[in-house]
């Protein structure tokens, strides 16, 4: 697979510096980690596939700068996504860490997504990206059985005030409520037959929450597609929580849901959720983001 580079006006080319960043933390030990490639002009998607593939996290966000309105791409090691929540944090972060903080529009393959960078009270760099206006689909009797299966949950296993349904807020994602923590800390599930349910439905993850209160949710996000076991945090899933909340009347909006996300992995997040009350409005969802300290720039990592 040929090597990832821009060409310049000239025909040069130079490798694509690519930034590691680490979202909905300020700790670098905390959130998810993702690739960012600030300019990614010229790549073709064999070689961003392959530069995902070198830097090995679950998602790697490549941007295109034009003005105000970034194009925007996401790979993970093994395919590309339509929309990714905490890469685009990453980025916005990164982005707004060289050129200042500000309002960009990201032009994603889901749609436009508006970003906003700024400081938070303590100091640190947030971005809180809005999506493209969310939706949900009922989740079939079959594949409910083949999911329940795989995941190796029962029926008795849901908890019945949250209907388990696919949700969509640039990427679709099955959620399904587990009825206590201890059932939702208990992660072990068949790989094999989870991604190729998920690859048959085009599912990007699959959110597994539980309810701790009326506005704090708490997940756990298998990515077999990813090539990962699991996400720490991922914005998407949180905002496509959102909007499945409002649509079902489980939040009365405006509302601020916490979802906490990682720690079951030993990389503990938080994404805030703003639900706003117009139903054709898209969720917010706001994280901070940090440098990984062993990975600034470069061409290939570790995978996590």
């Amino acid at each position: 697979m040929p090597s990832p580079e821009n060409r310049t006006a000239t025909g040069r080319t130079a490798a694509a510096e690519v930034l590691r960043y680490t979202a909905f933390s300020t700790d670098p030990r905390g959130g998810n980690p993702a690739g960012v490639v600030l300019d990614a002009a010229g790549m073709t998607p064999a070689e961003m596939l392959a530069t995902a593939a070198d830097v090995g996290y679950s998602e790697t966000a490549f941007l295109v700068p034009r003005g105000d309105r970034v194009d925007v791409r996401y790979f993970s090691p093994r395919a590309e996504v339509s929309f990714c929540g905490h890469a685009t944090i990453a980025s916005a972060v990164a982005h707004a860490e060289r050129h200042g903080p500000g309002r960009l529009t990201y032009a994603t393959a889901a749609g436009p997504v508006e970003v906003v960078t700024g400081r938070a009270d303590d100091g640190s760099w947030q971005a809180t990206l809005t999506s493209v206006p969310p939706r949900s689909a009922p989740l079939g009797t079959d594949d409910r059985r083949d999911l329940l299966a795989a995941l190796r949950w029962s029926e008795d296993d849901l908890d019945p005030a949250l209907p388990a349904r696919v949700a969509y807020a640039g990427a679709w994602h099955p959620v399904l409520a587990s009825v206590t923590r201890a059932r939702l800390a208990a992660l072990d599930y068949d790989g094999d037959a989870l991604g190729a349910l998920m690859a048959r439905r085009g599912w990007t993850t699959v959110a597994l929450v539980w309810r701790e209160d009326a506005l704090t949710f708490h997940a756990r996000n298998p990515f077999p597609p990813g090539g990962v076991v699991e996400d720490p945090a991922t914005g998407a899933a949180a905002a496509a929580l959102g909007g499945l909340l409002r649509e079902q009347g489980l939040v009365t909006p405006p509302a601020t849901v916490t979802v906490l996300q990682g720690a079951d992995m030993g990389r503990p997040s938080r994404l805030t959720v703003d639900v706003p009350q117009d139903p054709a409005s898209g969720i917010r969802v706001t994280g901070s983001a940090v440098a990984l300290p062993d990975g600034g720039a470069g061409r290939s990592g570790p995978r996590p």
